[in-house]
């Protein structure tokens, strides 16, 4: 491709609402445009970028078995309330009604899509199968945020294995975690396996992928001594034990005017430590009162609540919600002799004693509160969050927190799908099987964003060779300068007949302009073509990562560049 004639339309300046590295740079650099909030036109560059993280999902794909499929985006709510996700998916599916005022929503996800097409498959003998697009995804997104990274239109590979039973299911599992592995490795990506969440997908396990960034919207709880990973959302620590001191025979009440909090309990009590209050928390699920229950310096994460109780549309209850419910307001809110409204409680409280709560009466508490005696715990769960410096679960070393951005995301769902649309096939004893079902996901331009921000630097990306759009680009110095242009000229059709994409910078601009747009754009190899150095035999080979700049021979470049492109060198 000749510059010239590229649409490559790279901005002097940073877009003012841009502030993730990876929005600010693909904007200026001339890889994407926004068209509105949460939706992005790629142009050529991010297309062609886009394309090379495609085609490697493809190859590891298709090294499993897999099979490559293109279904509708537009799906009958029939499949979606077969599945229960009809409601679940609350605000954020893209509903809307036909001519013949039938419902339809556009996929956010293809699992009911997939699980239809399932119920052709007839006997154990057509399994295992693992099924898989490439294919626009749909979500409205309540704050689409860092350009690409959280949208309301994206691309994804969502790939669905079918299997008799959960030993296959294992398989498809672990032949999914390898591929995705040498996916993002293949990608230049570090990405962590952390264990996740299956949150509205439902299932037995999930792993997310995740990317070191400070951008990221996740927070990752990992052990640097052992290599203990999660999610917050799953993460757990363990904790050094509290000595409470001898129980007493039953709680008792004291007057608490104007405290409302943790730290004002505190204050007010100074045997009230927040370690040895009660933090009682009120929430909706599935529009009924549930109590929360942690230690008072933890603090709650609400999918673990949410996976706990197992309910839907999780939020905090309303103080008129909670009045009624309890008597009394936030801040005043306690578990003792709460019989009618489920109570979950926080692992880190079983066995503590002479507790502080709040006695359910404004402007009173409770102190010598036992949890196993004076609370009807429906159940006990972890339900805290980690914090960095605790202790790692598995080998005791000190926990880190981070941010992380996810670009996969690998489910078991068991049999919830194929249950619930009757996906069946005959096992050898010719009995009908229930199949079993894993979902498997990567989102391409949030790996194209996770990509940015692992490798850039002031002068814009430093894409690795893998996923680059241009390989090598061909600066010329002098476009007026004939024997400039006739050496570029012939090292940009040999570099093409060796099979590498290239990109020859013919415009008419000055030397500088075209090198701080190469860099710009992140292009791994340049090749400066100038009448100085032609003069003698040579010309420039600059690359990108670290900058290193060596005098080449004309004669020699194009066999020099080809053994870089393919060591992958950049």
């Amino acid at each position: 491709m000749r510059w010239s004639n590229a649409f490559i339309p790279t901005l002097r300046d940073d877009p003012s609402e841009a502030e993730a590295p990876s929005h600010r740079l693909l904007v200026r650099a001339g890889f994407m445009r926004q068209l509105m909030t949460g939706s992005y036109s790629l142009l050529p560059l991010g297309f062609r970028v886009r394309a090379k993280i495609a085609n490697i999902i493809r190859q590891e794909l298709d090294a499993i078995g897999a099979q490559e499929f293109l279904l509708p985006a537009l799906h009958p709510a029939e499949l979606w309330r077969a599945s229960g996700r009809w409601e679940l998916m609350g605000e954020e599916m893209f509903r809307l009604k036909d001519r013949r005022e039938a419902d339809l929503a556009l996929g956010m996800t293809h699992e009911e899509v997939f699980t239809q097409l399932a119920l052709e498959l007839a006997s154990y003998r057509e399994l295992p199968q693992i099924w898989y697009q490439i294919q626009t995804k749909f979500r409205d997104e309540p704050r689409p945020t860092g350009g690409v990274l959280r949208t309301r239109e994206f691309t994804m590979k969502d790939s669905y294995s079918l299997d008799l039973d959960e030993d296959g299911l294992d398989v498809s599992f672990e032949a999914h975690r390898n591929a995705y592995q040498r996916i993002f490795t293949r990608a230049g990506l570090s990405a962590v396996q952390v264990v996740a969440s299956s949150g509205a997908m439902g299932g037995s396990a999930s792993i997310e992928f995740m990317v070191r960034a400070e951008v990221g919207e996740d927070r990752i709880v990992f052990c640097p001594a052992c290599g203990y990973a999660a999610n917050v959302q799953r993460a757990t620590s363990t904790l050094a034990p509290i000595q409470d001191g001898p129980a007493g025979t039953a709680p008792q009440q004291f007057p608490t005017p104007g405290v409302h909090t943790i730290d004002e309990l505190a204050q007010f009590d100074v045997e009230a430590t927040p370690q040895r209050q009660i933090k009682t928390l009120a929430y909706m699920i599935d529009g009924g009162l549930v109590l929360a229950l942690l230690r008072g310096d933890q603090f709650l994460v609400e999918q673990k609540l949410a996976d706990a109780s197992g309910g839907g549309g999780l939020r905090p209850a309303q103080p008129d919600e909670v009045r009624a419910g309890l008597g009394a307001s936030p801040g005043s809110l306690g578990a003792v002799g709460v019989s009618t409204i489920p109570v979950y409680a926080d692992l880190a409280l079983s066995g503590r004693h002479n507790m502080v709560t709040g006695a359910n009466q404004d402007g009173f508490h409770l102190r010598g509160v036992d949890l196993e005696r004076d609370i009807a715990v429906t159940a006990w769960a972890d339900l805290r969050e980690v914090r960095a410096g605790e202790a790692c679960p598995v080998c005791g070393g000190a926990l880190e927190v981070w941010n992380g951005i996810e670009v996969g995301h690998i489910f078991k769902l068991g049999r919830k799908y194929s249950e619930a649309l009757g996906a069946n096939v005959l096992d050898p004893e010719g009995k009908p099987r229930t199949l079993v079902m894993g979902s498997y996901g990567i989102g391409l331009e949030r790996t194209m964003a996770a990509v940015v921000e692992s490798f850039h630097d002031e002068k814009g990306i430093v894409w690795p060779m893998a996923v680059a759009p241009y390989q090598v680009v061909v600066s010329l110095v002098r476009t007026d300068d004939t024997a400039t242009v006739a050496a570029g000229e012939s090292i940009y059709q040999g570099l093409i007949a060796k099979g590498i994409d290239v990109l020859i910078d013919d415009r008419p601009q000055r030397a500088g302009v075209k090198f701080a747009d190469a860099e710009l754009v992140g292009i791994p190899l340049r090749v400066t073509v100038g009448p100085r150095a032609l003069a003698e035999g040579r010309v420039e080979l600059v690359t990108r990562s670290g900058g290193a700049v060596e005098e080449i021979g004309t004669a020699e470049v194009v066999e020099v560049v080809a053994q870089r492109v393919a060591a992958g060198i950049g």
